[in-house]
């Protein structure tokens, strides 16, 4: 490594570092750049992890986001596999755990989020999958031969989107999770409990409101053990119960966290030498007048980009507005906003729980809206969520699409 100072460090070799590079290059032609990440592996996309990979649709090749000449013609060096373990913000310097030091003007720290994992007897036996990166995948990929036996811990996005790739693989699937019904957080009940319906027909055995209590190895099986008392043998189990934002270096840094690295408008930390972007970061949802921390894959790709654009002297607020989506067997949708199924929430169905658009209120203001097999209609979302006019079930009759 050099020992001159970077005039920009990324910490953080995911689709928000790597996005991070291009703003950065935007502007700035010249300036040393490392990018430094734990994992092994170049900067590559997490939505076909759970998704177009199991379908045959891409391969592993086909996810990075940039290849190795990327790096080479932008004159970014990378340190691969490195683990971060020091932050001194007064002397700009990051601390690696083999002594390693580098020096930094700007840094970002875009170092995502860790899977949740369960404090239960047996929860870090080996052939429990807590799934969120590549080598997570190819582990489980091997291991996940039709006819096999599969045991998917929680109802949310990954939960659900992994339970729908392993019994399109024809795995004989199980689902467990506490809430009542599929992806509680953001489905509102009817269309949650519809698309759980679909999940029995193609075969998935669906165990809501229950829980694991101990995991076990047995004649070459895991077992579980649910509160309920009833026991679930299978082959593989794969845990997705969300992740934890990645905020040591900040607190180490005595940086502002809160959910997430606090950010401004323009994405600066409590320390305006250091930024931070993509899962980790507690920003301003400027259409929405609060503080976020989202996620998502075009979070990560616009927010890591505009963070480098501002690393290099940009100096613009941070207004874009994400959108997410999904892939649950035939169902697909699009988001954008605050979609909570705590808000208030109306169905414009052009097909009962199937087609058509779901949005989401508080005072009578759409704060979310959810395109469900309705495509191309995020830019209509977002401007009827800027607007901010109370709205009647009427008036929402149509209004995308």
């Amino acid at each position: 490594m050099s020992e001159q100072p970077y005039s920009y460090i990324i910490a953080g070799a995911g689709l928000a570092g790597a996005s991070a590079v291009e703003g950065i290059r935007e502007r700035d032609k010249d300036g040393p750049i490392l990018l430094i990440g734990l994992e092994k592996h170049l900067p590559y996309d997490r939505p076909p992890l759970s998704k177009k990979l199991w379908f045959g649709q891409k391969k592993v090749e086909d996810i990075f986001v940039h290849d190795e000449e990327f790096y080479r013609a932008n004159k970014v060096e990378l340190a691969l596999g490195v683990e971060l373990v020091g932050l001194d913000d007064e002397s700009r310097t990051l601390l690696d755990s083999q002594g390693q030091s580098y020096h930094y003007d700007k840094l970002l720290l875009a170092t995502g989020g860790v899977p949740r994992r369960l404090s239960i007897p047996g929860g870090d036996l080996g052939g429990i999958s807590y799934y969120r990166y590549l080598d997570d995948y190819v582990r489980l990929r091997s291991d996940a031969d039709e006819g096999k036996s599969a045991v998917v811990i929680g109802g949310g996005f990954i939960g659900s989107e992994m339970a729908a790739a392993l019994s399109i693989n024809k795995l004989d699937v199980t689902m467990v999770f506490p809430e009542p019904y599929l992806v509680h957080r953001v489905f509102p009940e009817s269309l949650g409990r519809a698309i759980q319906e679909r999940y029995i027909q193609r075969g998935v055995r669906i165990l809501a409101g229950d829980a694991p209590v101990s995991f076990e190895k047995r004649g070459g099986k895991l077992v579980t053990r649910m509160r309920s008392d009833r026991e679930l043998v299978s082959d593989v189990v794969i845990v997705g119960i969300g992740i934890a934002p990645s905020v040591r270096l900040a607190e180490l840094a005595g940086l502002a966290t809160q959910n997430g690295i606090i950010v401004n408008e323009y994405l600066q930390t409590s320390n305006p030498s250091i930024y931070a972007a993509g899962d980790n970061a507690f920003f301003s949802y400027q259409a929405l007048g609060q503080r976020m921390r989202i996620e998502h894959w075009d979070n990560a790709l616009n927010q890591g980009k505009h963070a480098g654009l501002n690393m290099a002297g940009a100096n613009q607020s941070f207004t874009y507005m994400p959108y997410f989506f999904s892939d649950l067997f035939e169902f697909g949708y699009e988001a954008v906003g605050d979609v909570n199924s705590s808000l208030q929430t109306f169905a414009g169905w052009q097909k009962e729980n199937d087609t058509g658009v779901v949005y989401y209120l508080e005072d009578g203001k759409v704060r979310g809206a959810m395109m469900c097999n309705v495509w191309d209609k995020v830019e209509a979302a977002r401007e009827l969520i800027r607007k901010g006019e109370r709205m009647t079930a009427e008036d929402l009759r149509g209004a995308i699409g």
